[in-house]
């Protein structure tokens, strides 16, 4: 059996406990001669020797093999590995290990590192990111987690998201927990995640259905945002090629959309537009005009995606090239009269969901946000 010293994110209960995969006891512990930093870059801290700085922290004892391999898998990809330190513990010294700096892959900052703070800020995402994490312990490698973590951050995210979510509810209708779950099953989990799900659901004529299997592509949120000038009287559209188009055959699997992209971890549907629209177009918004959220494809597609009209100037200027070279994104900005774009939504040229969408809702905005009825 192990014991391990805790000093940083492990000290909050209910992630200690989802990366163990138990309920654990803990004691105050401190290791003198080391003080607690936050890492320069990042929001979780590292233990450094420190003369005459104590770090506080937690003592666990009795971990077995298997949850140690838990914690390795957890801690030693983003740069930390086992080392023994003699702990202070109910007015006593033991020995125990503590997951410290690797070479110097951690860097500190100057910048004191809290528990409380962390947990208030990045508490609820990382221990719903690190539920998944852990399904993953014997698929991948520790070293591998990392490059995994943002996707799993903008999964967690969309899942705290849906929680919370603050849409009318329907009269009548069951709850998410009223459906009975038989098992479920993921053949396919890298960006995105293909879960086959057997269950049985509450039928509208009383009772529950037979098993039945539904395959979902699990995906996380999406945020749209449709540049619109009112001076001007012009939207920004982007022109991208698309692996959708491409993979129904189209002979042109190009598409004009609006300004799009997945929401990462920790950030508001608000944020993510503003982001996008300097990385897809180059643009600052003024504004946001919100237009709704809704599932494109709920028959087989989790996402969900939230428009938006963003308000700003689109002075004449030639067509740019965008995107993030390391996503090999190859993006073209046009610039549109809203007359051209009604006619585009009718000649066919609009073959994107979303854009339709936009427009037909501008359509029916656009006189109050040139400042008319």
């Amino acid at each position: 059996m192990t014991s391990l010293f805790v000093f940083g994110t492990l000290r909050d209960h209910d992630l200690l406990r989802i990366v163990i995969g138990r309920e654990v006891a803990t004691e105050p512990a401190s290791l003198a001669g080391h003080k607690v930093t936050t890492v320069a870059g990042e929001d979780f801290p590292i233990c450094l020797p420190r003369s005459g700085s104590t770090a506080e922290g937690l003592l666990v004892s009795g971990l077995s093999d298997s949850e140690i391999v838990r914690l390795d898998f957890y801690e030693t990809g983003f740069g930390y590995s086992r080392a023994q330190y003699g702990i202070s513990v109910a007015e006593k010294t033991v020995t125990a290990e503590m997951y410290a700096p690797d070479g110097e892959v951690l860097q500190p900052s100057d910048a004191p590192w809290s528990l409380e703070a962390w947990q208030a800020e990045y508490g609820d995402l990382t221990r719903e990111a690190a539920v998944e994490a852990m399904t993953l312990v014997g698929r991948i490698s520790a070293c591998e987690l990392p490059q995994r973590w943002p996707v799993l951050a903008a999964r967690a995210q969309t899942r705290l998201t849906a929680r919370l979510a603050t849409h009318p509810r329907r009269d009548g209708l069951p709850d998410l927990g009223d459906l009975e779950v038989i098992r479920m099953s993921v053949p396919y989990d890298e960006f995105f995640r293909l879960e086959e799900h057997h269950i049985r659901f509450p039928r509208f004529a009383g009772g529950l259905s037979a098993p039945v299997e539904r395959v979902a592509l699990v995906s996380v949120d999406a945020v749209t945002v449709l540049p619109y000038d009112p001076v001007r009287d012009r939207v920004l559209l982007v022109d991208q090629f698309r692996a959708g188009a491409y993979a129904r055959g189209d002979q042109q699997p190009w598409t004009l959309e609006p300004v799009a992209g997945r929401v990462d971890g920790g950030e508001s549907w608000e944020d993510t537009a503003h982001r996008e629209a300097f990385e897809e177009a180059g643009l600052r918004l003024r504004g946001l005009e919100f237009i709704g959220g809704y599932y494109p494809s709920p028959g087989v597609l989790s996402e969900y995606l939230a428009s938006y009209i963003g308000i700003c100037d689109l002075p004449d200027v030639s067509p740019g090239l965008y995107g993030v070279e390391g996503e090999g994104e190859d993006i073209r900005t046009l610039l549109c009269p809203f007359g051209e774009l009604m006619e585009m939504t009718r000649d066919g040229r609009v073959q994107n969901g979303p854009l339709f969408l936009s427009a037909l809702w501008l359509a029916s905005q656009r006189d109050r946000l040139r400042g008319g009825d």
